[in-house]
């Protein structure tokens, strides 16, 4: 994986928010929980099915917990945080 593909995985997003998650993620759940809860879609990219993304991720981010949550749905996306930082901005 590669920040290009990083980058690739970003611009395809369609839904409202891009959500980089693990298998095993209670706050995972909760972002999701909390999307649902406003009406708003999200597409899920679990990192542990793609070997090198969360380096690039975190690289990218500066963000070394999941999730990491992109807000989708303006021209540019914004990096949100972590699910503690959704719940403040929604």
């Amino acid at each position: 994986m590669t920040l290009s593909q990083l980058h690739d995985i970003i611009e395809s997003a369609d839904e409202d928010f891009l959500v980089f998650t693990q298998t095993i993620c209670p706050y995972c759940t909760r972002a999701f929980r909390t999307l649902d809860s406003k009406g708003l879609t999200y597409m899920e990219v679990n990192l542990d099915n793609f070997l090198g993304l969360r380096k690039d991720v975190v690289m990218e981010t500066g963000h070394r917990t999941v999730p990491v949550v992109f807000d989708m749905r303006g021209d540019v996306p914004i990096f949100v945080g972590g699910s503690d930082r959704l719940m403040e901005y929604l």
